[in-house]
């Protein structure tokens, strides 16, 4: 999550604030005496009361009798014993997923890809020479990265002291890395070169060093949440994604700043920057991982997004990024916000890039309930003629005149522009489960009172947040997933008629809805303006992400900014 775009950030506030609203005001700190049959914290004498009862009913938005009240006052301890003998049992690990299992599909409706086949880790064109000096070498994409480590031109040795240089010379200045892992990074790449030597090729990434946003865990390397409660915490174990890569033949060199349990850009050792505007945050989560990208720290890395992470740390720092379809890459080995929203995907400088990483983390495991094996299918080559794009001119209202270029640029190419509606449903509600389960999932940072030791402390911030969300009825919650299919039928029928939609990044709820439903979508800088990039969204189908990288590369080809990039 973030809460840098501003009206983002209001409506985070405005709807935490309504969510707030209800429960059992005592029931996150009753513990239960089995000695007694009373909770510690409840005393004898009846401490809940019809008055007391009548008090909770502002915070929920309901309204009893006083008949009611006092019914409820002869029972409601019982309702907190459950609550508490649970809580008593012990704290239940980040990584252990709900019961109840998300799918973005809905039921009886089918995969349908507009592009459903073509290589995604096809390597296509022309990489040109070896450019001479060491700063073109890093910000060039990892296609041409690929080609001249083949060509014997580059070494990835070579590649990762490159990175490591740069890294050690813009970190102070943009805060994006919280740790360096520089002898695995050398002995990764070293392990490459002499495999390729050998002709042993393990695909396009090979020899191509990364980042990792830092809620993804490493063996025997720090992997702290970007939070102080902890900040030396260690894994044992990779997670399912570092694993791929690692058989892809990638160099891990770092592991990128996150806001503080997956929210914003300050963590617990500073602020990062946008490399554009150092006066200015990256904004987040994906804090670290969106500003190295940008700033030619690394070939390529991974971030994660509940709400935004992704899309809006892209748009300000100017890299491109592509969050996959709800399920699509395993989750397991990386920290849990909410288990029914949490993505990860790919943060480059390019979209065939993108397209690249996705295709070497794309699968299933047994570990994540939710992911599913699907194919990931694009041809880096096939043109946009004939697509069907959804647009809204409200969603451009105020926009910047980009946004209305690259809706002409993608008629131009061949596209048919299609005018669709959203129809009026209470979107607001979707922040619900997100919050419910994030408050789940960091249950023990509240209750041990640790959750003052994250550097952000205001209002919109994870501490209060976390502690309001103890006040948001189970039957709002119930309610929220409602709403959350009737917004999946509504985005079903509207991609049933378009390939995929284009519009401002944070126009009309979409970033919130689609996050809701699992579509994908792509982020792109697709303009430069007072040296400050812009970009633009593009959400496609359920599992069709080769249709976004399609009209991403169009758009792309277009902006033509290739050759531009910050000097922080």
């Amino acid at each position: 999550m973030t809460p840098k775009d501003p009206d983002r950030r209001r409506l985070i506030v405005a709807s935490a604030t309504l969510a707030a609203l209800g429960g059992n005001t005592l029931a996150s700190s009753a513990l239960p005496d089995d000695r007694s049959g009373q909770s510690d914290n409840v005393p004898p004498d009846g401490a809940i009361t019809p008055e007391v009862i009548a008090q909770a009913e502002k915070l929920a938005g309901i309204s009893f009798t006083p008949e009611e009240r006092e019914t409820m006052a002869k029972t409601i301890l019982e309702q907190i014993e459950l609550f508490a003998r649970r809580v008593k049992a012990g704290a239940m690990p980040n990584d252990l997923a709900p019961a109840l299992v998300f799918r973005a599909l809905p039921a009886g409706e089918n995969i349908r890809p507009a592009t459903p086949r073509g290589n995604p880790q096809q390597l296509t064109g022309e990489a040109g020479p070896l450019p001479a000096t060491d700063r073109a070498i890093a910000f060039s994409p990892v296609t041409s990265l690929a080609r001249w480590i083949r060509q014997g031109e580059l070494t990835s040795e070579r590649l990762t002291r490159i990175y490591l240089k740069r890294i050690e010379q813009l970190n102070p200045k943009l805060e994006c890395v919280i740790t360096i892992t520089r002898d695995l990074a050398l002995e990764q790449a070293r392990r490459a070169d002499r495999e390729l030597a050998e002709g042993i090729d393990r695909g396009p990434l090979h020899g191509i060093p990364y980042a990792a946003k830092d809620i993804i865990d490493t063996a025997d390397i720090r992997t702290t949440w970007g939070a102080a409660p902890f900040k030396d915490r260690v894994a044992t174990e990779n997670a399912w994604v570092i694993d791929r890569l690692e058989d892809a033949g990638a160099a891990l060199l770092c592991k990128t700043t996150v806001g503080a349990l997956a929210y914003g850009d300050i963590w617990f050792g500073g602020k990062t920057r946008n490399p554009w505007n150092l006066k200015e945050g990256s904004s987040g989560s994906s804090a670290g991982s969106a500003s190295g990208t940008a700033a030619g720290l690394f070939g390529f890395s991974l971030g994660t997004e509940t709400y935004g992470s992704i899309v809006s740390p892209c748009m300000r720092c100017g890299a491109t990024g592509l969050r996959p379809t709800f399920g699509r890459v395993a989750r397991n080995g990386v920290m849990s916000l909410c288990w029914s929203l949490d993505k990860i995907g790919p943060i480059c400088r390019t979209v065939n890039d993108t397209a690249l990483v996705l295709a070497a983390i794309n699968g299933a495991d047994p570990a994540d309930p939710s992911s599913v094996e699907e194919p990931f299918t694009y041809e880096p080559d096939q043109g946009v003629q004939g697509l069907k794009v959804g647009w809204n001119p409200a969603w451009l209202k105020d926009a910047d005149p980009s946004d209305r270029r690259n809706l002409d640029r993608l008629r131009e190419a061949g596209c048919e522009l299609v005018e669709v509606e959203l129809p009026d449903l209470p979107y607001s509600s979707l922040l619900v489960p997100l919050f419910a389960e994030a408050a789940a999932a960091f249950e023990s940072l509240t209750r041990s009172d640790r959750d003052d030791e994250l550097v952000w402390q205001d209002p919109e911030a994870w501490p209060n947040s976390f502690r309001q969300s103890w006040f948001i009825p189970a039957v709002e919650v119930v309610q929220a997933d409602r709403v959350r299919r009737q917004v999946m039928d509504a985005m079903s029928t509207i991609m049933s008629g378009v390939d995929a939609l284009a519009t401002p990044a944070f126009a009309a709820n979409l970033l919130l809805i689609t996050n809701a439903t699992g579509h994908p979508s792509l982020v792109l800088p697709t303009n430069l303006r007072d040296n400050s990039p812009h970009g633009f969204t593009l959400i496609g189908r359920l599992f069709d992400e080769g249709t976004l990288c399609r009209l991403g590369r169009t758009l792309e080809d277009a902006a033509n900014l290739g050759g531009t990039h910050p000097n922080p």
